[in-house]
Order: C-alpha cells, then structure tokens, then sequence
C-alpha cells in the first residue's frame, strides 16, 4: 500500500470513529460538594395540650357517651349496626380516660388522677371489647364498671356526681 493509501486509510478511520462522538450527547459531569455534610431533619413532635375544661369533658364526652350506651342496651341490640355503634361510644369512654390524663390537677393528687383515668379507660376498652364480640350481658356488667370507674374517681376528688348505670330502665345493677 502506497503512502496515499495509508493516509487514506487513516483519515476514513478518523472520520468514522468522530462520528458516532458528534451525534452521542455528552454525559453531564457530576460536582460533588466537598464540605457540607447534610443536618439530619427532626420529625416534628406535637404538643399534647388540653383544650376543653374538664367539666366541659365529662359532660360533652363521658357523660353523653354513658347515656347514649345506656340507652342503646336497654334491650338487646338486634343488629350488626347498633353494636358497631355500642362499641365506637365505648370507645370514646375510653379516649375520654385518655384525655382526661392530660389534665391532672396542678396541686395534689397528680398519681390517683392517672389511675382513676387509666381505670376509666380500661373498663371502657373492655367494654368496647364486649360490644364488638355482642356479648350483651357483659355489655350490661360492663356499664357497671363503667360507673364504678366514674364514681371512685368522684369520690376521690370530691366531685358530687354518682352515676347510675339504667337507673332509668330500672335494671337490675350493682351500684359502684
């Protein structure tokens, strides 16, 4: 092959391997910071703050909820629906305990607060359990330790309140 033909040979080659470079795009060049090292990001925490006075809680919540409850179990319920319903009102008794642990007095009395709520909220749970299983004489018994829950804790913060559980439907109960 003569000189011309090499050079020829070179620059076909040339011009062959450029072009698959002129018609690929180029690959963005990566610049990594050299300092800054990212600040881990704390969750938000909210603030548990009470918003209701306690008396507007046991009459808008506990109180309403414990006759409403009261009311649907009178008799038997017949249907799925109405034991649903049994059960969100105790379920609610039970999350009245738990907002009622928001609240303690500021003085004395912060330990017996806690586990007069804590008592309240278990009897309500159970009782909640009772409605989702539609055991009706335990949903009856339950209203009783309900009402004790209530009454102990009246009893030890002097509050002139007793509640009786179907005093109206003339139900046999055991008063707390």
């Amino acid at each position: 092959m003569s000189r011309v033909g090499v050079w020829w040979l070179v620059a076909v080659l040339v011009a062959l391997l450029s072009v698959p470079a002129l018609t690929t795009p180029a690959l963005p060049q990566v610049i990594r910071p050299s300092t800054p090292t990212p600040v881990p990001v704390k969750p938000a925490t909210p603030r548990l703050e009470a918003v209701a006075d306690t008396h507007l809680l046991m009459e808008g919540l506990a109180q309403a909820n414990f006759r409403g409850l009261e009311k649907m179990l009178a008799k038997k319920p017949a249907d799925a629906e109405t034991w649903a319903f049994a059960r969100g009102q105790a379920l609610l008794l039970a999350e009245t305990g738990n907002l009622l642990m928001l609240r303690p007095p500021k003085n004395q009395g912060q330990d017996a607060w806690m586990e007069k709520a804590r008592d309240l909220r278990e009897a309500a749970a159970a009782q909640g359990r009772n409605a989702a299983a539609r055991d009706y004489d335990r949903s009856v018994e339950g209203m009783d330790r309900i009402a004790s829950a209530c009454n102990q804790c009246h009893r030890t913060f002097r509050v002139n309140v007793r509640i009786v559980p179907f005093a109206d439907a003339g139900k046999r109960t055991s008063l707390p």
